[in-house]
């Protein structure tokens, strides 16, 4: 039976002096030693305030969260990773919840639900509203609702996260470790926690305009090898909509006031045979890739099949 042992709480920082310390301490308390801060270079002591409060500190060598991330799973060997932002907005009290799921062999991949119990001020109704947004988005393009797929305070094996292909270099990561799980068909479970407001004398590091853009360009790019219907078929429409109202003024033009628009007329001939082109594309390729996840799943199950038959044996 795993144990807390076999957890490694992950913490990538920047800036964050004012909040890590109690951050790990709360960790500690709740009998997770293993606590692993990787930090962006920041200019303030947060790498010395955690090295004092117990931590194993690491400078990563890139910049950004999602490269801090990557880079700390190279360092990780443990089987459990608890991975938590250090600024204080997530309580250490709620790895429980996180790890149970975990621990249990419920899941593989846990997500904490800020929105099931959050301080009021704790998010700004901007941020609230792009929340909801980029959810929304994300269930309609990769087909499954997570509740919060930009929530920081999650738990997943070491195992899952090796099937993943992760790139992503800022504030997308949460967001790549989402659409991996559905991607892989990671058993992935949403659990309730409770989100607190930044402490004072901390500034956020988060630009909701700009990182926002990021984390719905990331959801689009990603459904290229996850939803190719959506991601071909949403540029094909496009380009379909367009030759096809193009081609009505051309028409209107023509017809009404005897006035061509040859130039205009090609380009809606062609914006009209580049979308039912990008539209197939997408079909097929949808195909494809079902076909694909089906014959994934069927081997997962042929392993698992295997390896439930040789521990029977071996015992």
């Amino acid at each position: 039976m795993p144990t807390r042992d076999d957890v490694c709480v992950l913490i990538p920082t920047y800036n964050e002096a004012a909040a890590i310390g109690d951050v790990i301490d709360g960790f500690h308390d709740q009998d997770l030693q293993n606590v692993l801060v990787i930090d962006g270079g920041s200019a303030d002591d947060t790498q010395e305030i955690a090295a004092e409060h117990g931590a194993e500190v690491v400078e990563q060598s890139g910049s950004g969260k999602g490269q801090a991330v990557r880079e700390a799973f190279e360092y990780i060997d443990a089987p459990y990773i608890l991975m938590v932002d250090g600024d204080g907005t997530y309580r250490p009290a709620d790895a429980d919840v996180l790890l149970d799921p975990l621990l249990s062999g419920e899941a593989d991949h846990v997500i904490g639900n800020r929105f099931a119990d959050m301080e009021s001020g704790a998010m700004t109704r901007l941020n609230q509203v792009g929340n909801r947004l980029i959810n929304r988005a994300f269930a309609r393009i990769h087909g499954r609702d997570f509740v919060d797929i930009l929530s920081g305070y999650r738990a997943m094996t070491r195992e899952s996260i090796e099937r993943f292909d992760l790139s992503s270099e800022g504030f997308g990561i949460e967001t790549e470790l989402s659409v991996e799980c559905v991607k892989h068909n990671v058993t992935t479970e949403v659990v309730p926690i409770r989100y607190e407001s930044r402490p004072e004398d901390t500034e956020t590091n988060l630009r909701p305009f700009r990182d926002g853009a990021v984390i719905l360009l990331t959801l689009y790019r990603m459904a290229k090898t996850n939803n190719p219907l959506f991601y071909f078929g949403s540029v094909g429409t496009a380009s379909l909509l367009v030759g096809a109202l193009l081609g009505v003024y051309v028409a209107v033009e023509w017809f009404m006031k005897n006035i061509s628009h040859e130039v205009i007329a090609i380009v809606s001939a062609v914006g009209i045979i580049f979308g039912v082109q990008l539209l197939v594309f997408g079909v097929l390729s949808d195909m494809i890739f079902k076909l694909h996840r089906e014959q994934m799943h069927r081997l997962d199950q042929v392993l698992e099949d295997t390896r439930s038959v040789d521990e029977e044996t071996s015992e």
